[in-house]
């Protein structure tokens, strides 16, 4: 249960917090279209095959933007006594330029409005609206927006009884001063429709942030005669060391120190390999490929990160490598793990008639995860309705699931076979295995539970700032275990010792529990010419103990 916890609960999200003002769209930086937006919601409608056919097709030909919101025919929804629209949720870091600057091209941290329309039909452009307004605040302010006449129910435009006391205007929305950022907080800016006009444009701005948090847009009005409206443009967000949102842009430097990692790992395995490359067996030429898919893997992240921070837009080709080789490495990885469990390579040269289902294993966890990672970092996840999601989701959490159950059956029948055979070093090799893997599991429960208490304590992602931990930490413990599985399979001059040997001693097909009750020891020259002719001794019957021994055998 705790580990479909994890898979269901700690899917990658963007770097945006639950909607303050639970809009019709999730917090997510890419908006689709109408007609893309029901198609994604149909997802879960449709078998699995036209479903996965369909979501590939999507994450193909559709380039998520990030920090570069674009807002294409967004249709708003009713939400109290207001009709809204989220234009976008992102973690920013405050502004580097201050009063002492003197060159222009210091980065700064602004969110910029470009070319953003309100479009209405024209049967209804035959009156003046009132304004449609740009919402602009910090997580910290979201009690500012909004209020209510005599302790009533709470209202995001301002009503007639409201207007009546003074404190607000009556069609616009309600908002107070901040008391965290500054007093011209929230932002709060829009444009309205004069007689017969159908299109209706912002005016241009740039908001500069003086202030960490996390900050929030939201297009709202309150004119209940604006039917059918729609946004159109572009919203650009900034932090001082690029476009990446703030809760990502810690990746891009740990994503740098783990290629870094994984070279040095890679130089330290490839330099035992070439040394000893005559001693190499099957296994070590797998762990090698698994190193070598981690080191491009972690490249290839980097360099996603890299453009998306320079350009503010997510590179799909770059993403959709880096998610392949992730892939590919975990699946490889897993089957190591399982191969190396049933003691394949190291007691038995074959895996004999589970050769095909570890197969099979392999390749649908294979698809399940590539599908899923493809469209938790090529594609907009959160416009998909929670049915598809779980449909992506479930499958690799139960073949993950799977995965453990069989690799800890295995390792208990192989530990119990060597013991039994008193094969010491390998049996000695494989306590040590057996203990990283208790570990790793029992690191990664705690970690699953401690993920779940932090996103329960945190709605609206106000500690998005340490959010990147929670993805980095598995990354880490992937690594460690392999660093762990390179010492204990590591090239040396001795690797054969740990090799499966074709000398009839390790077959593990047999039933060899007579062989457990008798061990043999080595016998000295001398004891050889003590020891006596012994002839076979016949019973009453004239039945000799080989006879009776053969007898039991058969």
């Amino acid at each position: 249960l705790l580990f479909f916890f994890f898979f269901f609960f700690t899917v990658p999200s963007s770097d945006k917090p639950k909607p303050l003002l639970h809009s019709s769209h999730r917090s997510t930086t890419i908006f689709l279209s109408p007609t893309l937006h029901s198609l994604s919601h149909s997802l879960s409608k449709m078998s699995p095959i036209a479903t996965l056919v369909t979501t590939l097709f999507l994450i193909i030909f559709l380039q998520t933007q990030a920090s570069v919101h674009d807002y294409r025919s967004e249709t708003f929804s009713v939400k109290g006594n207001a009709f809204v629209v989220h234009g976008g949720s992102e973690g920013i870091y405050s502004s580097t330029l201050n009063e002492t600057s003197v060159s222009p091209s210091i980065p700064d941290s602004f969110i910029r409005f470009d070319k953003v329309t309100f479009r209405r039909n024209k049967e209804l452009s035959n009156f003046s609206s009132w304004p449609i307004q740009a919402v602009v605040f910090e997580v910290e302010d979201r009690e500012m927006i909004g209020g209510s006449a005599y302790g009533g129910q709470r209202a995001v435009c301002c009503t007639g009884d409201l207007a009546k006391l003074g404190v607000c205007n009556e069609g616009r929305v309600i908002h107070r001063p901040s008391t965290t950022v500054n007093s011209d907080w929230p932002q709060v800016f829009g444009v309205a429709f004069e007689m017969d006009d159908e299109v209706a444009e912002l005016p241009l701005k740039s908001i500069q942030i003086t202030k960490t948090g996390m900050y929030n847009l939201y297009f709202i009005h309150c004119d209940p005669r604006l039917k059918e409206l729609v946004v159109e443009g572009k919203t650009v967000w900034k932090n001082p060391s690029g476009y990446l949102p703030g809760r990502m842009a810690p990746m891009k430097i740990f994503f740098q120190f783990m290629s870094f990692a994984y070279v040095l790992l890679g130089v330290f395995w490839f330099f035992q390999y070439v040394r000893f490359w005559k001693e190499i067996f099957p296994l070590q030429n797998c762990i090698t490929l698994v190193i070598t898919l981690g080191m491009f893997e972690m490249a290839f992240w980097y360099f996603d990160y890299a453009e998306f921070s320079e350009t503010g837009v997510r590179p799909t080709g770059t993403t959709i490598w880096a998610v392949t080789f992730g892939t590919v490495k975990r699946t490889i990885a897993r089957l190591i793990i399982l191969i190396v469990s049933m003691g394949y390579g190291v007691v038995r040269p074959t895996l004999g008639g589970l050769t095909s289902k570890v197969v099979m294993l392999g390749g649908t966890f294979f698809v399940a995860s590539e599908v899923l990672e493809l469209v938790e970092h090529v594609g907009a996840i959160s416009d998909l309705s929670g049915k598809a999601k779980l449909f992506l989701v479930l499958p690799a959490a139960v073949l993950d699931v799977f995965f453990i159950l069989w690799i800890f059956t295995s390792l208990s029948a192989t530990l119990n076979k060597l013991q039994a055979r008193r094969m010491m070093i390998k049996l000695d090799m494989y306590r040590k295995f057996t203990n990283a893997l208790a570990v790793a599991v029992v690191v990664s429960v705690g970690w699953i539970c401690y993920e779940l208490y932090f996103k329960s304590n945190d709605i609206y992602n106000e500690q998005w700032q340490n959010a990147w931990i929670i993805p980095a930490f598995w990354q880490v413990l992937s690594y460690s275990l392999l660093c762990v599985i390179c010492v204990l399979w590591a090239p040396s001059q001795n690797s054969t010792r740990y090799a499966y040997r074709d000398d009839g001693s390790e077959e593990f097909d047999r039933d060899d529990t007579t062989l457990t009750l008798i061990k043999p020891s080595s016998i000295s020259t001398k004891d050889v010419r003590s020891v006596p002719d012994v002839r076979p001794v016949q019973d009453n019957n004239g039945t000799s103990n080989d006879d009776l021994e053969e007898d039991k055998r058969e």
